[in-house]
Formats: C-alpha cells, sequence, structure tokens
C-alpha cells in the first residue's frame, strides 16, 4: 500500500514510453496475480487487471457498483459531472446526449465531418508539414463545438480550445495544486472555459434565438421546462466534459492511426483498396459519402479497434463498491474504490495473440464492440455514448486521406505515457495531393 497518505501515488505517476501494460501494473501484477490493491491519492484502491472482473463490475453498475472517480477529477470536471451522477439522472443525460451523438444524428452529420475531413486536409497540403495531434485536435474540437454552442473559433475574440490544451496532461497527473504544476494549469483552463460558457449561456437567455440550431438551444429547452430536473450546474458541466471528450481522445486516436498506417505499409494498402473500392462503385466519384457506404467499411473499422486497442487511451476506469462484495474468493470492502485497468486485458497474451503487434486482420474473428475482452469505449451501461461519433470522425477522415493524399513523416510521433496517452514532439507528417 505504500507509504502513509501518499500511498503509491509517484510510481503509479512515473512516466513510460512504451505500448505495453503501464510498469506500475505489470510490476504489481506479476508480484500479486490479477487483482491487487494499492492506494492512490490517500485512498485505498482495488486495482482489476482480470476480464471476467471487470466485466462482472460493469455489469453491476448500480447494484454492488457506482461510478467513481477521484477528488482531482470532480475538481476538473466538475462536482456535477455525468461521471459522478448516478440512476435516473445519469439515464436522462444520457438521452440528451444521444440527441447529438446518436445514430439518426450522425447520418446527417456524416456530411459536414466529410468536409470538415477535406478542407483541412486541402489546408495542410498547401503547407511544409503538419502536426497531425495539433491538426485533428482543431478541426474535431470546431466540429463539436459549432454543433454544440455555434462557436466558430474564426470569429470568436475568445481561443475557446486554448483552455483545453493542458487537459490530458493535468486530467491524469499528480494532483498538486500550486502556480505550474500541470494540475494548476487544469484548473485554470477549466475556470476560463467555464466562464465563457456560463457566458455564452446568459447571452441565449437574455436573447433567445427562435429556432433550434445546437446543443445549447436544447439543453435551454430544457431548463426552462416547469418539470426540468436540469440545473445551470449540471447542464454546464455537461457542456464542458462534452467539449473536452469529443477532441481530444478522438484526435489522439486518430495521431496513432496515422503512424501505423506509416509504419505498416501493408494495412495501409489493404485500407486504400477498401476505401478506393467504394469510389469505384459509385455512378458518380464525386458524391459525398453515404450512410450505405460509411457501414460497409469493414477493414476500417478492424483497423480503428486495434488502433485504439493499442492506444489504451484512457490507462483506468473507476468505480466504488457500493457494499462489500465477494468475488472468486476475495472480498471488496465497501466503499473502496476499483480501478479497470483496460490495457492489462487488451494487451493479454491469453486473449489477443502476439498482443504488442498491430494486426487489424484479427478483428475478422471478432466484432463484439463492447466484450469483456475490449473495453476501449468502457462497459456495461456507462459504454461511452461518443463511440459511433468517434468512429464516424476516423473513418471519414481516414477515407479522404487515403483516397485523395499521401504523405510523409517528418519529425515526432513517439508517445509518452504520464499514465495518459500525450504526443510530447506531436507527430508531424507532409501531406501531399496524389497524383491523378
Amino acid at each position: 500500500m505504500g507509504w502513509p497518505l501518499i500511498g503509491e501515488t509517484l510510481q503509479f505517476f512515473l512516466t513510460n514510453t512504451s505500448f505495453d501494460i503501464p510498469p506500475f501494473v505489470k510490476e504489481r501484477m506479476q508480484r500479486y496475480g490479477p487483482i491487487f490493491k494499492t492506494s492512490l491519492v490517500g485512498r485505498p484502491v482495488i486495482v482489476s487487471t482480470d476480464a471476467d472482473l471487470n466485466y462482472f463490475i460493469f455489469q453491476q453498475e448500480g447494484k454492488l457498483f457506482k461510478s467513481w472517480y477521484p477528488d482531482t477529477f470532480t475538481e476538473i470536471f466538475g462536482r456535477q459531472n455525468v461521471g459522478s451522477i448516478h440512476g435516473f439522472m445519469y439515464k436522462y443525460l444520457k438521452n440528451m446526449v444521444l440527441n447529438l451523438f446518436g445514430q439518426e444524428s450522425l447520418k446527417k452529420m456524416l456530411v459536414e465531418v466529410e468536409q470538415a475531413s477535406n478542407s483541412n486536409l486541402k489546408s495542410w497540403s498547401e503547407n511544409a508539414m503538419v502536426d497531425i495531434k495539433e491538426g485533428t485536435a482543431q478541426m474535431i474540437f470546431d466540429l463539436t463545438a459549432k454543433k454544440l454552442i455555434s462557436y466558430d473559433s474564426g470569429k470568436s475574440s475568445e481561443n475557446l480550445r486554448e483552455n483545453f490544451v493542458a487537459f490530458i496532461q493535468g486530467l491524469i497527473s499528480f494532483p498538486l495544486n500550486i502556480p505550474g504544476t500541470a494540475y494548476n494549469k487544469c484548473l485554470q483552463g477549466r475556470r476560463k472555459a467555464m466562464k465563457m460558457l456560463k457566458n455564452m449561456l446568459q447571452e441565449r437567455k437574455e436573447r433567445p434565438r427562435k429556432f433550434r440550431t445546437d446543443f445549447f438551444d436544447y439543453v435551454l429547452d430544457e431548463l426552462q421546462r416547469e418539470d426540468t430536473v436540469l440545473t445551470e450546474a449540471i447542464a454546464l458541466d455537461l457542456m464542458f466534459v462534452l467539449l473536452f471528450a469529443s477532441f481530444e481522445t478522438t484526435s489522439l486516436a486518430l495521431t496513432l492511426a496515422v503512424k501505423f498506417l506509416s509504419d505498416h505499409p501493408p494495412v495501409l494498402q489493404k485500407l486504400k483498396e477498401e476505401q478506393e473500392s467504394i469510389i469505384k462503385r459509385r455512378e458518380n466519384s464525386d458524391s459525398t459519402l453515404t450512410w450505405n457506404e460509411y457501414k460497409s467499411m469493414k477493414f476500417t473499422f478492424w483497423f480503428i479497434n486495434e488502433t485504439v486497442r493499442m492506444a489504451n487511451i484512457v490507462p483506468g476506469i473507476f468505480r466504488k463498491t457500493i457494499r462489500e462484495t465477494k468475488y472468486k474468493g476475495y472480498t471488496i470492502p465497501a466503499g473502496w474504490a476499483v480501478m479497470v485497468c483496460p490495457p492489462a486485458v487488451h494487451l493479454n497474451p491469453m486473449i489477443y495473440n502476439d498482443p504488442l503487434h498491430f494486426n487489424p486482420w484479427r478483428w475478422e474473428a471478432n466484432t463484439n464492440d463492447a466484450s469483456r475482452n475490449f473495453m476501449a469505449f468502457g462497459g456495461g451501461m456507462r459504454f461511452c455514448v461518443g463511440t459511433d461519433f468517434t468512429k464516424v470522425q476516423m473513418a471519414v477522415f481516414l477515407h479522404c486521406l487515403v483516397t485523395k493524399y499521401k504523405w510523409e513523416p517528418i519529425k515526432g510521433g513517439d508517445i509518452l505515457r504520464t499514465p495518459g496517452l500525450q504526443f510530447p514532439n506531436g507527430y508531424h507528417v507532409h501531406i501531399s495531393e496524389k497524383d491523378s
């Protein structure tokens, strides 16, 4: 359990540059087995690397376990954030979000995603090089912010995304709130972003719009209903989480996807063949992607699954026991935190043959996105509601990239885990249009 108060927090936050299971977890798995206890930030935590226990935890949401995150998370995402809300209120918020990110909305959004991908790729090809991490993050943020709050970075006097930039460093960092630390920068970014969102909400209330055009309008309608259970605090925390979650994780996955394509020519060739065959089947080769074409991208989805399996962008998913729980001879005391560790499952050689080898073809026999052996998007009732949005973003961007452009890595591309995934030097490539 480590030292008094700080426990093993320092060891947990040690950086590493590997795609393998985090050293902190791997060493303790070897010493204590797949389920062990530790102490992080002054709290006892059970760490589960056992696929069956992880599945059991997700299935027992609301009965034996509930969603929980360390105090540092709630400081950053707000006391009323969707991860800290349970029961009816969580289902209510989830349904609200599905209005924006559900399949019917995504069908209408497909054209916008393709337009954004094409215009950004065209712009990048006119420069000597582009940082894929930065470029895709800005592209996705602009699209999401427009859908959520009609925000236009080109017309706004304030840079909203700037407030989120320090987040991935500070979100899973040592919780030391003094000037200069990653955690402190994270909190400052939250304060600035929340101030902007509060001002926007106030402006909308004072000057209501005739037609509902974005998610903010929908939220305002809900707030003004007499029987509403929504509060301004919950609504603002929800907007904040959606803005961050939509662009940061997807841009990390896309950056890694482009790097994997650069490093694995046979995979790139297969992806090109699939995407080019979609265009060849059309009557008009210049027409935009249809939903049926998107759903036909079989190899592309294998590729996306393999990318996020290797990426392990989320190093831990937290829950808390509602009451004492017994499992396979283990007793988990009531009120203890539990950290489900996805990387330990995704990189388990008993589950995935040669797990550190990038191989999209392994998904030919396993297409289940939410199984006990694959939890890149969470699991159970809290399975990520943005999963389909992420896949649309990635698949459409990859379609535009491999059918119209070629690229050459210039610099960067090294990963760092703290324990969250980062590209400390970005991933800079030179993009050029293909010869027609």
